[in-house]
C-alpha cells in the first residue's frame, strides 16, 4: 500500500520542516551500507548539522567491518525513527554516500559539532583509541509519520489526535 492510500487510517508524509525537526531532535539512527549480500545494518549516534549532512564517529581499533563497508560503498542510506506509541511515530530515510572526514576538515568541524549527541562511550575512546569522523552527505530525504488513531479505534467525541 501507498502512503495515500493510508492517509485514511492517519499515516502522513512529513514535509522538509518536519524532516529537520525529527533529525534535530533524535540522535540516533541505523546506517545501512551495501554488502555482497544482505546490506549491513549498524545502530549508529550521529550529528545532524541543520542543512544536509549527518556525521558519525567511527572507532579504528583493529579491523572494522563497518569502516571497511561504509569506505567501499559508494552510497547509503540512514533511517531515524521515533516511537512514541503505537499510533504515535515518525521514520525518516535518508539517502547519500559516506566518506571519512578529512584532518583539516576535521578540526574546523569538532568546533561546531554538538558533543550532547556522543554518547560517553565515544568520549573514552576518544582518549584510548583513535578515532575518525564520517559524513553522511544527503542527497535526497524522505519521512512518513502517524499522530492520530485510526478511525475504528477514535473516541467519536475526540478528532483522535496524539500531538
Amino acid at each position: 500500500m501507498t502512503v495515500e492510500e493510508l492517509e485514511p487510517f492517519g499515516m502522513r508524509r512529513m514535509d522538509d520542516d518536519d524532516i529537520e525537526r525529527t533529525l534535530e531532535r533524535e540522535s540516533v539512527g541505523v546506517l545501512g551500507v551495501p554488502t555482497e549480500g544482505a546490506p549491513m545494518l549498524r545502530p549508529l549516534s550521529y550529528w545532524f548539522d541543520g542543512e544536509d549532512a549527518l556525521y558519525f564517529v567511527y572507532v579504528l581499533g583493529g579491523e572494522s567491518e563497518k569502516r571497511t563497508l561504509t569506505d567501499r560503498a559508494d552510497a547509503a542510506q540512514f533511517l531515524v525513527y521515533s516511537v512514541d506509541a503505537p499510533f504515535n511515530w515518525r521514520s525518516v530515510l535518508l539517502t547519500g554516500s559516506v566518506e571519512a572526514v578529512s584532518a583539516a576538515e576535521r578540526a574546523a568541524l569538532e568546533e561546531r559539532l554538538d558533543i550532547s549527541w556522543r554518547p560517553d562511550l565515544f568520549e573514552r575512546a576518544a582518549e584510548s583509541e583513535t578515532t575518525a569522523i564520517y559524513r553522511f552527505g544527503i542527497d535526497d530525504r524522505a519521512g512518513i509519520k502517524q499522530l492520530e488513531l485510526p478511525p475504528e479505534l477514535r473516541d467519536p467525541d475526540s478528532a483522535g489526535r496524539m500531538e
